[in-house]
């Protein structure tokens, strides 16, 4: 059996267009009538994800650390992703940290890896273990730990309709999970107001 190709922009397109007659509207009203294009375009940066593997930016490391071995942590890092369930999004920040072995990476990439697994379809809980998975896979530190805190729409803009819920996830990985005051440490930083 042939493999079957992926689907085409106008095959997006039309599938919008079915889901606006579905929903009541007019995809030839005037002010729909580019919707299915714009539509199409947002879903593929939404989804880009996919595109890419977000491993890939922690290829190039840093050997020269100066004898640094402490915890090295990344806050507040926006995350747009999209629940499986609901296509709906969840929005929120990720804290990263992981504990060096002997390579650090630049900082702009764990948020760039935080971005590249979270723009896919998934569950929070999936993505907050990829992004400790990659970092422990690929800087192999002494210890990586993972915290997303988002909304999720699929909750607050339907269901239970409970605006302002939200969803705390880690990840803890080597020392950050099994030595008592890393993680302590971990959660510590992570917590603390930014002044």
């Amino acid at each position: 059996m042939p493999a079957k190709s992926p689907p085409t922009q106008a095959d997006a397109e039309a599938a919008v267009r079915v889901l606006i007659e579905w929903a009541g509207d007019d995809p030839d009203r005037e002010g729909l009538l580019e919707t299915p294009a714009r539509v199409a375009r947002s879903y593929r940066e939404l989804f880009a994800g996919y595109e890419t593997d977000p491993r890939d930016y922690l290829a190039r490391t840093f050997e020269e650390v100066g004898g640094y071995d402490e915890l090295v942590i990344l806050k507040d890092i926006p995350v747009v992703s999209f629940c499986e369930h609901h296509m709906l999004p969840f929005i929120g920040r990720a804290h990263v940290g992981y504990l060096p072995s002997n390579r650090v990476v630049g900082i702009s990439k764990l948020a760039r890896v935080v971005r590249g697994f979270a723009r896919r379809l998934q569950i929070q809980e999936k993505l907050t273990a990829e992004v400790a998975g990659a970092i422990q896979e690929i800087l192999q530190p002494k210890g990586v730990g993972v915290v997303i805190i988002s909304e999720h729409s699929c909750m607050t803009m339907r269901g239970v309709n409970t605006p302002g819920a939200r969803l705390t996830t880690s990840h803890l990985l080597g020392e950050v999970r099994d030595d008592p005051r890393t993680r302590q440490e971990f959660f510590d930083l992570v917590r603390t107001p930014d002044r």
